[in-house]
């Protein structure tokens, strides 16, 4: 059923100004609304309907009896009713008949004509409260969402014409040079000019830890400068900064409902026709069956029927459950794109990962060196002197090797295809690479680098072997623990599918305690391994990658979730759910954030029905008054968007 806005919601308390229409965005309202002015309508009929009330129990006033009597409650009812019976009318215009509008509308009109005056107003007036209500818990809920906007860029000082000036990001040109100063969000993406700068990464990835960045390195927008001003060059327009997209994805998560929502939804259009042509059949079909029929009493049946009906406790509580779960989510740097995935990650029982990037680093490190007849600094030196002319990223972690003294030279350096590299340094001819490269040249490699699964790099100096280093990629700090605790949740199968060498693959699978690993595979061959999986219906398989080369398959998976979104366009594009920080544990926390929403969702769904199911056979019987007919309603309202809140609260580890 749609959800329109009424009035009293739109002026949110404690706004700023703005309010939230039905398409999800925020729109500048021409007046600040405080939240006195915000509740004011509720509190004077609150107040009128208590004094209204205490005037007739106490009968201190003699003349509060027929028109006068009348007129103080309609003046009672008009703040809190005139907005509902408005949007009501609008909704038939527009042809949307059966709308909770109408059937509070009816019920507190027809309980003014039947002359029960307090109870017609008590039922608006608890129906509004229940809307502010609603709006605080919804203000509540997109609190961590509006942190996420809040960093969205409003400047960008770019140089031109030999001078920084003062522009909108959108449009600044890549390329261009722009200059944050400290304490300023950095405008958008881009290459660091300066030596060196520290940044709070909070709102985009959860960690509150600064995070320093070296010169040529990534910046990304919405990053605060928190040291020096630095300078950095542009590589993407504004519109396509990693934080503009992740912001769109965000503001428009709430659009993609999951299938409980959809359902809830569709329920209640066909459901409200059918409790409105009910409460007529209470009204008057009991007057060919009943002796001594009263069409008033059947009347105010009817009208309680219609309150208790009001399926609003559903319609309001049901995506404000899910929305507290997206909003909990990126409040732990966890993006999902929407509700449906919320649902989707309590179905996993499969989980199938990457290795580089996912559980490991994807950062080559020295683990080992190993010099024979050599002290280990100058074994060390002939090796970076070679290594310094080489751009392989083995290469690189080697020349990370810090040493003291004076470095060497290397001279009439060559590389030997598929085999290694060969110069000349201090007049000793150096031969670098693996052992093929060493048994070309008759050169004894020792037995025991044979048992060496990681990178290796061999080292002969003048024609004799003279050691090793082995070059081997990190696991990430929380990455064995993430394994251990997802098989405590439930995720039994755990697969491991790499494009590193298997032997490498099945070491890393082994220190993590994953039985099932395959590697050397390409991603046309990691797609296959899914799709073979997908072939069993009982597997519902989340595939985690750093969505790059991992896109096929992170497309093809039941979710897709990629880790490090902030430097992947494909990971945005494609996963169905970003973890913005590169720690695997926060899948776990995906997972609990996923299965706390749809427990509430369904808590929620029970408590509605079953006080509604209970309280309408009771009014039907005569049994229950308006009172009773407002807790079923109202009350169950507020009850369930409590119970949604507390997503908020819960502490994920």
């Amino acid at each position: 059923m749609k959800k329109k806005k009424v009035n009293l919601r739109d002026l949110k308390p404690g706004s700023d100004g703005q309010h939230s229409n039905d398409d999800g965005h925020n729109h500048s309202s021409p007046k600040k609304v405080s939240n006195i002015e915000t509740y004011l309508p509720a509190i004077f009929s609150f107040v009128m309907l208590i004094v209204g009330i205490t005037v007739d129990y106490f009968e201190v006033f003699p003349h509060f009896s027929g028109w006068i009597r009348i007129l103080w409650y309609v003046i009672a009812y008009i703040p809190v009713g005139f907005p509902v019976i408005k949007e009501g009318w609008k909704s038939i215009k527009s042809g949307d008949f059966f709308t909770e509008f109408l059937l509070m509308s009816i019920a507190t009109i027809g309980a003014f004509i039947i002359g029960e005056y307090p109870e017609g107003v008590a039922v608006m007036l608890f129906y509004a409260v229940g809307e502010l209500f609603q709006s605080a818990a919804v203000n509540r809920a997109k609190s961590n969402i509006k942190a996420l906007l809040d960093v969205r860029p409003n400047e960008a000082l770019v140089y031109r014409n030999n001078d920084y000036i003062s522009v909108s990001p959108e449009t600044v040109e890549i390329g261009e040079k722009v200059q944050v100063r400290v304490g300023e969000k950095v405008p958008l993406d881009g290459i660091l000019l300066s030596e060196k700068g520290s940044f709070n990464t909070a709102a985009l990835t959860g960690e509150s830890k600064p995070d320093t960045i070296a010169k040529d390195e990534k910046v990304f927008a919405g990053s605060i400068n928190m040291d020096g001003v630095i300078e950095i060059e542009t590589t993407k327009e504004f519109k396509d900064s990693s934080i503009a997209r992740i912001l769109d994805m965000v503001q428009n998560a709430t659009a993609r409902k999951s299938k409980t929502e959809l359902f809830i939804r569709q329920f209640a259009r066909i459901y409200t026709p059918i409790v409105v042509f009910l409460a007529i059949g209470v009204t008057f079909i009991p007057y060919l069956f009943v002796d001594d029929y009263v069409f008033r009493d059947w009347l105010y049946r009817a009208l309680i029927f219609l309150v208790i009906s009001c399926p609003c406790a559903l319609v309001i509580s049901i995506p404000l459950g899910y929305f507290g779960g997206l909003g909990a989510a990126s409040k732990n740097g966890i993006l999902f794109k929407g509700a449906s995935f919320l649902d989707a990650m309590t179905k996993i029982n499969t989980l199938v990962m990457d290795k580089t990037g996912t559980v490991t680093k994807g950062v080559f490190k020295i683990k080992e060196v190993k010099a024979i007849g050599w002290e280990e600094s100058d074994f060390m030196k002939y090796l970076m002197a070679i290594e310094e002319q080489s751009t392989h990223p083995i290469a690189k972690a080697i020349m990370e090797y810090k040493e003291d003294g004076e470095d060497f030279e290397a001279k009439d350096v060559s590389e030997i295809a598929g085999k290694g590299l060969k110069g000349i340094v201090n007049g000793k001819t150096i031969l670098v690479g693996n052992k093929a490269l060493m048994l070309a040249n008759n050169i004894d490699v020792p037995t025991e680098t044979d048992s060496i699964v990681e990178s290796i790099v061999l080292v002969a100096i003048d024609n004799k072997f003279a050691g090793y280093v082995v070059i081997a990629d990190e696991l990430k700090e929380d990455a064995k623990e993430t394994i251990t605790i997802l098989h405590k949740v439930g995720i039994k199968n755990i697969m491991m599918l790499s494009g590193d060498k298997d032997s490498i693959t099945q070491q890393v699978a082994r220190e993590l305690g994953i039985e099932n690993a395959k590697g050397g595979l390409l991603p046309e061959d990691k797609l296959n391994e899914v799709e073979i999986l997908k072939q069993n219906p009982n597997n519902k398989i989340a595939f985690i990658g750093d969505g790059i080369n991992d896109a096929p398959v992170l497309a093809a998976s039941d979710v897709g979730i990629a880790m490090g979104g902030l430097g992947s366009d494909v990971a945005i594009e494609t996963a169905d759910v970003i973890i913005q920080t590169d720690q695997p544990s926060k899948v776990v926390r995906a997972i609990k954030i996923g299965r706390s929403t749809r427990k509430i969702v369904w808590q929620n769904i029970g408590l509605a029905f079953g006080v509604k199911v209970i309280v309408l056979i009771l009014g039907a019987g005569g049994l229950a008054t308006m009172w009773e007919a407002v807790f079923a309603d109202v009350g169950v309202a507020l009850l369930a968007i409590l119970n949604a809140v507390r997503l908020q609260k819960m502490q994920w580890k």
